[in-house]
């Protein structure tokens, strides 16, 4: 696979079947397009219109997604990874068997957005609004969630081992299957959160209760 950089902002040449590096698409406008088996390293997606974007098996690695508009796209297979998502509206997204191990998001538009089997380990998500959230089967392992807001989620089957929880909110939340650290269980708001018996023997002895 031959790798091209662009150095006159947004050719309109074909990106097919090659590795793009360093390239500025900054208010460049790909609604709508589909994407397959690209690779995409240390490029500015700044203020992009990503709207309705397909990517299959795409890799994203160390770029910009600064105040990029991803509404209503599809991400199959896909990897994010070390991406910066600042100001990035994700709603009405869908991100399934995707990678976004190590990237950092803050402020961003996260809701309605389905992460179904997404990795966010490593991952920045500190104050995210993640409110109703459908995040089946997702991994979070040592993922900064401190502040984050996941009121009413579905966190089914997800692995948070190693997270940083400080001040979660999880009222309401479904974490029946979930693998979590003692720490989650003695800190995280959990009012009406859906636990199994086992979950529920962990919280007890938690808080310093003994269950015989």
């Amino acid at each position: 696979m031959s790798t091209v950089r662009f150095d006159t902002d947004h050719d309109a040449a074909d990106l097919d079947a090659v590795d793009v590096v360093a390239r500025d698409f900054s208010d460049a406008d790909f609604s709508g397009q589909t994407w397959a088996g690209r690779h995409f390293h240390r490029c500015n997606f700044r203020e992009a219109d990503l709207a309705g974007l397909l990517t299959k098996q795409a890799i994203f690695s160390e770029c910009n997604f600064k105040g990029t508009d991803f509404s209503g796209s599809r991400h199959l297979s896909s990897s994010f990874r070390h991406c910066t998502f600042v100001g990035t509206v994700l709603w009405h997204s869908v991100f399934r068997n995707c990678a976004m191990d190590g990237s950092v998001f803050r402020g961003c538009r996260l809701r309605p957005t389905r992460f179904d089997n997404v990795d966010f380990s490593l991952a920045s998500l500190g104050a995210a609004d993640l409110r109703d959230c459908d995040l089946t089967d997702c991994r979070f392992r040592e993922t900064n969630l401190v502040q984050a807001d996941l009121r009413g989620a579905d966190l089914r089957s997800v692995d948070l081992l190693g997270a940083y929880t400080r001040g979660i909110r999880l009222d309401g939340a479904d974490l029946r299957g979930a693998h979590v650290s003692n720490s989650l269980w003695a800190g995280a708001h959990l009012n009406r959160a859906r636990i199994e018996p086992a979950q529920a023997a962990l919280y007890a002895a938690a808080h310093g209760l003994r269950v015989e």
